[in-house]
């Protein structure tokens, strides 16, 4: 009896696979691969125009992808064996983030090179660069855009907000517990609760309490959403309401989190109040207040839900988040190509601006603690 076959414990690694099962194994995988690439290519080529001949649907496209998914797993069992199974403890995960992130953002990079308008008649068809160039010229993307600037500007206000909120509930007073929690509760409302509980009902011109107290103070026609300036004002401060306590509650955790020896021993140095925080607490917090800023711009670049239930982009779009313009050429122009394309630009755009923003940061720190 050999050892393989008395020894159930025995596992088959590379040196114990004959070379026909390998060539096996990666004949299965190549031709699986390759029958994918071809269904793809087919129906890219359909779907261009180029040939006559294609699939009226992408599910052949996603069959063969199941088919390569499963042909991958079985080869590397084949191939590699005792090794090759081990891989099939993550290779389902990564075929699902495959399938579920990668395939939808590709499809989505093919759909905004189209003119695809879901109220017409023709149905779907390529038009290469026709939606960027549709874009260049489009005012109110560019519009939204310069809003978008505004908003996020604005999170150095709120920033500042809630570092003082912070450190007041980080100090010695009474009912602090109370006031932890109700500095917390806007946090704890949705943004579309916020816009029909403030913007639709406490800001109402006719019958909103806060219309008739400004009406009450000498505001003869109290309208929070009538012009640009003040609209987009009351936009960034409901928007600022719900999401300060957000970077409050880490400020203040990092706030708790510091050692009390340092400013002790600023305090008996004789250092100020002023110099305490600016020459002690403030750079020993720059790391928690830059991890919550970076936090707070992610949720502000996806700013929508308010200005989609309060002013729907208006008035003439000066209150417009691109978020909330790509969505309004979605539901109200039903313009899928075109606005495919907008969100596209759009990510390239926030992972442009958020790798630079984090050299910044990564710089600002190292500056503050002496690292290299």
């Amino acid at each position: 009896m050999s050892t393989a076959d008395g020894d159930l414990l025995h596992t088959v690694n590379v040196d114990t696979i004959s070379a026909s099962r390998i060539r096996l194994g990666r004949t299965l995988l190549w031709a699986s691969v390759a029958l994918m690439f071809l269904t793809f290519g087919v129906q890219a080529l359909f779907e261009t125009g180029v040939t006559p001949f294609g699939f009226d649907t992408w599910r052949p496209v996603l069959f063969t992808y199941c088919l390569w998914a499963f042909a991958l797993c079985m080869s590397r069992v084949m191939i590699y064996g005792e090794q090759g199974k081990k891989a099939l403890f993550v290779l389902p995960a990564v075929l699902f983030v495959l399938s579920m992130v990668v395939f939808p953002l590709v499809f989505g990079l093919w759909i905004s090179f189209s003119d695809w308008n879901l109220s017409s008649l023709t149905g779907r068809k390529f038009n290469g660069l026709d939606n960027f160039r549709q874009m260049l010229s489009d005012p109110f993307y560019w519009n939204a855009l310069y809003n978008m600037l505004i908003y996020v500007a604005a999170i150095i206000v709120e920033y500042a907000i809630a570092f003082g909120l912070a450190l007041l509930l980080n100090a010695d007073i009474r009912a602090r517990k109370f006031w932890r929690v109700t500095f917390l509760l806007p946090l704890m409302l949705s943004p579309v609760a916020v816009s029909w509980m403030v913007g639709k009902s406490m800001l109402e011109i006719r019958f909103g309490p806060l219309s008739r107290f400004a009406k009450w103070l000498g505001w003869e026609q109290p309208s929070f959403f009538g012009s640009p300036e003040i609209a987009k004002l009351t936009i960034m401060i409901m928007d600022a309401w719900t999401f300060i306590p957000f970077m409050m509650i880490m400020l203040l955790a990092g706030l708790q989190a510091m050692p009390k020896e340092v400013l002790e021993a600023a305090e008996v140095d004789g250092a100020s109040r002023w110099q305490r925080f600016w020459e002690v607490t403030f750079p020993l917090m720059l790391p928690v207040s830059i991890t919550a800023v970076m936090i707070r711009i992610i949720f502000k670049l996806k700013l929508a839900d308010i200005i989609i239930n309060v002013t729907s982009g208006g008035p003439g779009g000066a209150t417009d988040s691109v978020t909330s313009f790509i969505f309004r050429e979605y539901r109200d122009r039903s313009n899928v190509g075109y606005g495919t394309l907008l969100a596209m630009v759009y990510l390239v755009l926030i992972v442009i601006f958020m790798t630079v923003l984090l050299k910044i940061a990564d710089w600002l720190v190292r500056r503050a603690t002496g690292a290299r």
